[in-house]
């Protein structure tokens, strides 16, 4: 059985950048538009033809994909299905966000193959959205997610935002409740991480100090988990059977081939990416090669990210000896760190806790770096 292989398609179009945001996307002309389909379609036609490898799940993330139009969407899609061909039920999303979409957009996206959305809500504060830069409001995701059910979509995900300046666990115990009312099938909580370069940085903009951060994390671990959700990766929760196999596949340290500018690969023991340059992009530049990838720790590291954590079984299948040795050393420094961090079953498996995932840094440096 072969293994399993992803595609990204990064669309980077946004109708305006949010201030925390440090994905590449600009303000699209029309033009713009079909040139960069036009591309990713010669490059879909191209890399199909070299890798031979039917897709297992296909993302396309942003920026704004919507702002493609269902019909560009679409087209993408059919043409990736053409030249790599999907896996009988391969999960195919796209991200979109909760206004200016109709339901004859879901509608389409859905009658072309698309069977999973995710959607940007953040927060149920029109406070905390105006902070973020969204324009929603929390009655527009309401009608997003209900647009979407009569489209035909039954695998939804809705975002949502931890540890936001000013935030508190009530507020966060009411966003979490709002988002949980509109059932949908996955949720993703992210702390607020202020990054370079953004307009947040710029302006001084802070997230709740650490302890309070921290606070709100396991607060929405456990309150998700009591409405239903699982966690299954640090910042990723779902009913059981709708996790993200496209996420899963990047923690399970597998092949994935990224389209478009700042979109990653990791194909055949090598990363590369495509730097975040349109304009270099829609000319034809190729691109950059990052290093090998897919070592043991790299492995073990990726793996670590997840509720499930790291199994001597999978050490041993992937890399032979050479894997049962990591697991071995990392099962040592594992012993030596605080019980309420990881949870072990000695010679099967290594798993953080909530608690290890809030230092998931240092203690993977312990764990894999000694």
């Amino acid at each position: 059985m072969s293994r399993a292989f992803g595609l990204y398609i990064h669309v980077p179009f946004c109708a305006g950048k949010c201030p925390y945001c440090d994905f590449y996307s600009r303000t699209p002309s029309g033009e713009e538009r079909e040139l960069y389909a036009r591309r990713v379609k010669e490059l879909l036609a191209r890399w199909g033809t070299q890798c031979q490898r039917p897709l297992s799940t296909v993302y396309f993330g942003g920026g704004t994909p919507s702002l493609l139009g269902a019909d560009r969407l679409c087209g993408l899609l059919e043409q990736a299905a053409r030249h790599f061909s999907l896996e009988e039920g391969a999960e195919i999303t796209c991200e979109v966000n909760p206004t200016g979409i109709g339901e004859v957009f879901f509608q389409e996206l859905r009658a072309g193959g698309f069977n999973r959305l995710s959607m940007g809500m953040q927060s149920a504060h029109e406070r905390e959205l105006r902070l973020l830069g969204r324009r929603h409001s929390p009655e527009d995701v309401g009608r997003a997610v209900e647009r979407a059910r009569t489209g035909g979509f039954s695998n939804l995900s809705l975002d949502l935002m931890l540890a936001l300046p000013g935030s508190t666990q009530e507020g966060l115990g009411q966003s979490i409740g709002f988002a949980a009312g509109l059932e949908p099938e996955h949720l993703s909580a992210y702390l607020l991480k202020v990054e370079p370069d953004t307009p947040f940085a710029a302006q001084g903009v802070q997230p709740l100090e650490e302890d309070a951060a921290a606070d709100q994390y396991l607060f929405c671990v456990e309150e998700l988990e009591r409405r239903g959700y699982f966690q299954y990766e640090i910042s990723n929760f779902a009913r059981p059977g709708y996790e993200s196999r496209h996420n899963l596949l990047y923690w399970h340290c597998e092949e994935y081939l990224g389209l478009g500018p700042g979109a990653h690969s990791f194909y055949q023991g090598q990363r590369f990416y495509w730097p975040r340059d349109l304009a270099a992009f829609l000319a034809g530049s190729g691109p950059v090669e990052d290093g090998p990838g897919g070592s043991p720790e790299e492995f073990a590291m990726l793996n670590l990210r997840l509720a499930e954590g790291l199994a001597l079984q999978d050490c041993r299948a992937r890399f032979g000896q050479e894997g049962e040795a990591l697991f071995s050393r990392i099962e040592a420094q594992a012993s030596r760190c605080p019980p309420d961090l990881l949870r072990q079953e000695p010679g099967r498996r290594i798993a953080f806790r909530p608690e290890g995932f809030l230092v998931s840094s240092a203690l993977l440096a312990k764990l894999l770096g000694e």
